[in-house]
């Protein structure tokens, strides 16, 4: 089936509702209450760690397992050598729509939107991973046709299953940090090259990789081993950074716990990587190696809070209440609130709360526990969101809260683009000597409900994006 032909088919798909037990539908496989029939898409890498979780849940029986790299998807494909395998997610829609129960996407950021949004639309439960789409506008329409389906759906950013961060939320609500006036959250990410070179020719794609169907809705170009295999996340056009790959997980425990929504403010300023003397490297076109990126937030319980995100090796400063030796956040990055009583630490996945200065802790009577917790925390994530296909329960991490999380951390890319952008002056090119017109650093003011960027139409470019014909999400 051709793609435009495929999105208008599912546009207005109305299959019937998956938890309809099979005998009912005349099928012989066991109902949905006792096994969870699954489609994957992108069961190579981060993804085949997915199916690995779904696995160990013993509930779920994969279907169809879809890859577009042979090679990626070898350990997937051997360890369920009878569910079919396809490279193109469209043949597994095609086929199997009617056998599976709920689809997985676990692929590149910027296909993650046009993979799931047929599956959803025809009733199908989805699990994707984090950060739930490539931009805002696919955040929006992801959580929206949720809604109106009625599917159980989960991001994976397994920290919102954790015990941390349930605790984390119980002791702010208790009041032991005042009101939370700020909030400094960080990353070692990305911990894959990014913005060093230009890509000016085109490399034999490897055996086993389909390009053109790893691109999707991106513009066509060449294959080159800069992208791929995990590299993809430091280009625009495919992933979102170091933000976009670590925010959902340490923006996680202060989102849900002093309830952020969307952010009205955001500025951002980057490193800069040049290629020669007065030349940029991959100007526009690149994510930065490192980025401090400033959101502010209006909440209703603690008014106006200012949330600062630091990648790249870049920190925060080391609060005066840290004992010399001891360390905030674990190897991948960690938050800092701060309180108009006191401080919080976390962790970076789980929450781990502990109060600053840590002699704090000997005297804090902590709060009984009153947030219901999920069954082996957060490797329990994958089975929160199982169980809650056949049974109803309420996932952790749902598009109608994942999606607007995913917003906030993609309003900060904006911000980042925002500093980034340049244009070259008329009649010059980037060999010639201050070739860029600069638009300066600035803030970008952002109406969450109208989903627009009020003060810089440029960055409204970038709430959604340039799709490639016949690729297009609606």
């Amino acid at each position: 089936m051709k793609r435009r032909n495929f999105i208008k088919k599912t546009a207005g798909a109305t299959a019937a509702f998956s938890i309809v037990p099979s005998f009912v539908l005349g099928k012989t496989h066991i109902p949905p209450s006792d096994t969870l029939y699954v489609g994957a898409v992108g069961v190579g890498g981060r993804g085949g760690g997915v199916v690995r979780e779904l696995t160990a849940t013993k509930k779920v029986k994969f279907v169809a397992l879809c890859d577009v790299d042979d090679n990626m998807a070898k350990g997937s494909y051997e360890a369920h050598p009878k569910a079919k395998r396809y490279k193109d997610f469209r043949k597994l829609y095609d086929k199997h729509i009617s056998e599976i129960d709920a689809v997985m996407v676990a692929t590149p950021d910027h296909t993650h939107a046009t993979i799931a949004l047929p599956f959803m639309r025809a009733k199908k439960h989805a699990y994707v991973e984090k950060p739930l789409t490539h931009n805002i506008h696919e955040a929006r329409l992801m959580a929206k046709v949720a809604e109106e389906k009625g599917i159980v759906t989960q991001m994976g950013n397994q920290g919102s299953s954790s015990e941390g961060i349930r605790v984390a939320q119980e002791w702010i609500d208790s009041g032991v940090l005042g009101t939370i006036e700020k909030v400094d959250c960080w990353t070692n990410r990305p911990v894959w090259p990014q913005g060093l070179r230009n890509i000016n020719e085109g490399e034999p794609v490897p055996p086993g990789l389909d390009w053109d169907l790893w691109l999707g809705p991106a513009q066509d170009r060449p294959y080159h081993s800069a992208y791929l295999p995990f590299k993809w996340r430091g280009w625009w056009d495919f992933g979102t950074g170091g933000l976009g790959d670590m925010g959902c997980h340490i923006m996680e425990t202060p989102f849900r716990t002093l309830g952020l929504g969307y952010p009205y403010e955001a500025e951002a300023s980057c490193t800069t990587v040049w290629a020669g003397d007065f030349v940029e490297a991959n100007y526009n076109k690149a994510c930065p190696p490192s980025s401090i990126v400033r959101l502010k937030f209006d909440t209703e319980k603690h008014g106006n809070v200012g949330l600062n995100w630091y990648d790249g090796g870049i920190m925060p400063d080391l609060p005066d209440e840290l004992k010399d030796g001891e360390f905030i956040g674990d190897w991948s990055g960690g938050s800092v609130f701060y309180g108009t009583k006191g401080m919080l630490v976390t962790d970076c996945y789980s929450g781990n709360p502990r109060l600053l200065p840590s002699s704090d802790m000997k005297y804090f009577n902590k709060p009984e526990p009153t947030l219901p917790r999920i069954k082996n925390g957060r490797g329990g994530h994958a089975l929160n969101w199982v169980e809650a296909c056949m049974t109803g329960i309420k996932t952790s991490s749902p598009f109608s809260y994942a999606g607007p999380l995913t917003e906030s951390v993609l309003m900060g890319n904006l911000a980042i683009k925002a500093f980034q952008y340049k244009v070259l002056k008329e009649g010059k090119t980037q060999k010639d000597w201050a070739p860029f017109d600069y638009p300066g650093r600035r803030k970008l003011l952002w109406d969450g409900d109208a989903m627009r960027v009020t003060n810089y139409e440029k960055a409204n470019d970038w709430v959604t994006r340039d799709y490639r014909k016949g690729w297009e999400v609606k």
